[in-house]
């Protein structure tokens, strides 16, 4: 079973992508942890390491749950809302540090494809949300580090639908299908990253 995750700055559609490939691929998604922890607490913008180590844990949990649901469904992918390394990126930036096992969960926790979602739309104000001028300062970190983890992952920009193409045909190329669509320049054997 395959393991696609969704990363990037706030506000940039992870939730409704994720949302929109599982219906697409008739599949499970892995909600963004921090939301129902944040509310469970009744925590606003004023989290703490410990608050983030928990995040990271509840995030893990919640995948390894879906996971072992998908497998018994014999599903062939499922999608993370969000990975540790947003947990890794937040850390850094709120208090200079992440803890040493977030990071070995992010080594030693690979994905089949992540998907790094651009800043090119609008920005959605929400009570959880923080920085909506640091937007594209938060999505060179994201590039530079999943560059340096040599991470199998793909930049999706532009509207809604095409980012849901887009998305699709590195999904259905990575499920080893001949893809709905094809985009231009893109070849429909190989993966494009």
């Amino acid at each position: 079973m395959l393991r696609v995750a969704l990363t990037g700055p706030e506000s940039t559609g992870k939730t409704t992508l994720s949302q929109q490939l599982a219906a697409r691929y008739g599949t499970l998604w892995v909600p963004e942890y921090a939301r129902e922890y944040l509310d469970q607490h009744g925590i606003g913008l004023d989290y703490t390491p410990d608050d983030l180590e928990a995040i990271a844990r509840g995030q893990l949990a919640a995948e390894e749950a879906a996971v072992a649901e998908a497998e018994a469904r014999g599903l062939p992918v499922i999608f993370c809302d969000t990975e540790l390394l947003v947990i890794k990126v937040w850390a850094e930036h709120a208090f200079g540090q992440c803890p040493n096992w977030v990071r070995e969960q992010i080594e030693q926790h690979r994905y089949d494809l992540i998907l790094l979602l651009g800043t090119d739309i609008p920005w959605e104000p929400d009570p959880r949300r923080e920085h909506p001028h640091l937007r594209q300062y938060f999505y060179e970190l994201y590039r530079r580090e999943l560059n340096g983890q040599l991470s199998n992952f793909a930049e999706i920009s532009g509207p809604a639908a095409h980012r849901l193409e887009e998305a699709c045909f590195l999904v259905d190329t990575l499920l080893g299908r001949v893809p709905d669509s094809i985009l231009p320049g893109r070849d429909p054997f190989q993966l494009p990253l």
